[in-house]
């Protein structure tokens, strides 16, 4: 995998927002390792052991430090730049915190999507875009069958809701602006990549269920796990990093076949719930203990969750390459050596790319 995508993106030019993120930073470093030069648009890490600080980040790209909703800067930094490719990861990726601030959760994620579109509506030259929203996306009934591309969108809560109104923002875009019919004279392509509970090393984001095992672990505290039977489709970061990059491979080679959503995740029968997650990830770091009290007046949070991932599968031509056990005992060993202090953790981040590179996505 790693020569096909360092063919794809070695010398060209990548507008990535998000890239102080949790998510976003891994695909900085990936990006780099394959020889991209990258723009970053984002806020400022929030705290100084953040994965950003840890790959010297600011050594990997330019990097600007500023908000989405600012139309203005946003549309310069992209048109100075003139990218090959442009992957929005930037958000309020948050479920309880839109109970928070759900305007501005709104605002960011389906405004802010618009202006990156707005002003890649402006380059004179051609451009491929993958869009990141999430697997909330889907109007969800709670029923077992895994949600399709083609299934209805939706959501209950700020967040979900927010990123359902992003895909009809991007649709718009799609079939205003950017039409496949008319590729010949716009050259823009966009695709959008759903997916979710991802976990690796390095995200301390508040309200997620490995910062908090960690934290917990870290601060000899027992962990209160709010939804223990609820099912997620958990997965290493590295998995949806390497589809985006794999998409935004297709899209550019040609456009009007793979432009469109996908779904990215495990397999459907690798699904854990939230409580089987915590008690494999306490055994693999050798000490933890939890709890699951009973929770009155808590905000609304979707109980079962899977995706279908056969059209990445038989389409693009992606897989999972780990299980969810694999993954969570990826993570957990990230965090050990992290706390533990003993070995160099930048160096572990690009150890763990490059083995997932190497691995055959058979």
């Amino acid at each position: 995998m790693f020569k096909k995508l360092e063919e794809a993106y070695k010398g060209k030019r990548v507008f990535l927002t998000g890239h102080t993120g949790f998510k976003g930073a891994w695909m900085l470093k990936t990006l780099s390792m394959l020889g991209a030069t990258v723009k970053g648009y984002a806020l400022a890490p929030k705290q100084d052991d953040d994965l950003y600080h840890i790959i010297d980040g600011d050594t990997l790209c330019a990097s600007v430090i500023a908000d989405l909703r600012d139309k203005e800067r946003l549309s310069k930094e992209i048109l100075d730049f003139e990218p090959d490719f442009v992957f929005h990861l930037a958000a309020q990726p948050l479920v309880r915190l839109s109970y928070e601030i759900p305007a501005e959760t709104f605002e960011v994620n389906a405004l802010g999507t618009a202006y990156v579109l707005d002003a890649v509506r402006l380059l004179e030259k051609k451009c491929s875009l993958v869009l990141i929203t999430t697997d909330k996306v889907y109007q969800n009934n709670e029923w077992v069958y895994p949600y399709r591309e083609t299934d209805r969108l939706g959501g209950y809560d700020p967040y979900s809701a927010s990123k359902a109104c992003t895909e009809l923002v991007i649709d718009s875009y799609r079939n205003s602006f950017f039409n496949t019919a008319h590729y010949s004279e716009h050259k823009k392509v966009i695709a959008v990549a759903r997916a979710g509970n991802v976990i690796g090393g390095g995200d301390w984001s508040k309200d997620r269920i490995i910062p908090d095992i960690v934290n917990s672990i870290r601060n000899n505290k027992v962990l209160s796990v709010r939804n223990p039977k609820s099912i997620r489709p958990w997965q290493h970061v590295l998995e949806p990093v390497m589809g985006y990059l794999l998409l935004g491979l297709k899209i550019d080679q040609e456009p009007l076949k793979f432009s469109g959503a996908y779904n990215f995740g495990p397999f459907d029968e690798d699904a854990f719930t939230v409580e089987d997650l915590v008690k494999l990830a306490i055994s693999i770091f050798g000490k933890g203990t939890y709890e699951c009290p009973v929770l009155e007046n808590q905000p609304h949070e979707a109980t079962l969750l899977r995706l279908d991932i056969s059209k990445a599968v038989q389409t693009l031509g992606w897989k999972p390459l780990l299980t969810s056990s694999e993954a969570i005992s990826l993570t957990m060993n990230w965090y050990a050596v992290f706390i533990s202090g003993e070995s160099d953790i930048k160096l572990l981040v690009e150890e763990n790319i490059t083995t997932y590179l190497n691995q055959k996505n058979d």
